[in-house]
């Protein structure tokens, strides 16, 4: 099923401040709330969707691509290949601020009431693929070997020894947080922060895990499989959501920045979704005609010159450019046609070529445009 437009997901106009994006979503996240509406599943679908279109319209560069590519461009396609949603982990560790003191104790569906831990979050990497232009013209998977920090085996990342050696913290009592009451002239005032002993955990271990020494996590590689939809172009960003860095004692993994880089094709140049080619051919077929091959993304392809044609022609194949990222279609392949002139001549051609200077068909039109090849492609396309 296709993800539906994230500002109709949170009801606000495309040029929406970042103020009016953080009130709509604030809105419809307690409205969608999992604590207003218990085993409600298609509560909890909504707001989650509501918290991943808040993801990526509070984060401008997110929102720059996404206004640019849609959902393909900030890794949410529908056919799956980057993205994957939100948890509901996630959500309370980016956005718990947000809705301020409303729900501060959820723990989960169904669960005790408490004040939620803090959950560690590992870094995003960022990778560069080298795509060619066939790859781009059809899109691609890629399993590329990232080194990165992953899961230590031995305990399973939870970074005990045994993967159980856990205590309460003495000093939250397994709340992850501290509340201090401090004397003001206006009364007493409540605040709470984060446990410096544990860290925010609840939790600390009484064993630490040899291999990792109570990190959860370890220097490692790992393979991971990138589809790369059709139509990206070089600069392009796609994120593979959990494929960052493993974070500490099993905390929510960090996602995988994919920067794309375009391989020059060794004969033709693109232009957006156009591609352009530069043909060479000889004065007698300019002046006769003939069947010429131009390369194209799958091949070659035959095109035909007609009798007379004149340096700096464009001739088009329609549909063989590359696909666009977000909408039906290909683009063109533009041929820019110039005549070669030889510059040796042997004395049998000199003599025919001052006999056929003299006809007039060989005497240039003073009235033909002089305009260049960029001048010329600029008027081609408007």
């Amino acid at each position: 099923m296709s993800k539906r437009d994230y500002y109709d997901v949170l009801e606000v106009s495309k040029n929406a401040s970042d103020a009016e994006i953080k009130k709509a979503y604030r809105q419809k996240a307690l409205k969608h709330h999992p604590d207003k509406n218990p085993n409600d599943k298609e509560a909890e679908e909504k707001f989650k969707e509501a918290a991943e279109a808040y993801e990526i319209l509070s984060d401008p560069n997110k929102r720059n691509r996404y206004d640019q590519f849609g959902h393909a461009g900030v890794g949410g396609a529908a056919s799956g290949g980057f993205g994957g949603g939100m948890s509901m982990e996630d959500i309370f560790s980016q956005f718990g601020d947000i809705f301020g003191g409303a729900f501060s104790n959820f723990s989960g569906f169904g669960g005790s009431r408490q004040r939620s831990r803090r959950v560690n979050r590992g870094s995003n990497l960022r990778i560069k693929v080298n795509l060619s232009l066939e790859e781009i013209a059809k899109g691609v998977e890629k399993k590329i070997k990232v080194d990165k920090y992953i899961s230590c085996s031995v305990c399973n990342g939870t970074g005990a020894r045994g993967g159980s050696s856990y205590s309460t913290c003495s000093t939250c009592h397994g709340t992850g947080q501290v509340t201090r009451v401090t004397n003001t002239f206006l009364g007493q005032m409540q605040t709470s922060s984060i446990c410096p002993h544990c860290r925010g955990e609840g939790q600390v271990i009484t064993s630490k895990c040899p291999h990792c020494t109570g990190n959860g996590i370890i220097r490692g590689e790992e393979i991971i499989s990138i589809n790369i939809p059709a139509g990206v172009e070089e600069g392009m960003q796609l994120s593979v959501s959990g494929k960052g860095n493993a974070a500490a004692r099993g905390g929510i993994s960090g996602d995988l920045i994919v920067v794309i880089e375009e391989i020059d094709h060794p004969e033709l140049i693109r232009d957006g979704n156009n591609l352009i080619f530069d043909k060479y051919i000889s004065f007698t077929d300019a002046a006769l005609g003939a069947l010429i091959e131009v390369p194209t993304i799958d091949g070659k392809a035959r095109i035909k010159i007609i009798p007379g044609t004149q340096a700096g022609k464009v001739l088009r194949l329609k549909g063989k450019g590359l696909p666009s990222l977000n909408s039906y279609g290909n683009g063109d392949i533009l041929i820019n046609i110039n005549v070669w002139t030889p510059k040796t001549l042997t004395r049998e051609e000199r003599i025919t070529l001052e006999r056929l200077s003299k006809s007039e068909n060989f005497i240039p039109n003073p009235t033909r445009s002089d305009k260049s090849f960029f001048h010329r492609m600029k008027e081609y396309f408007h």
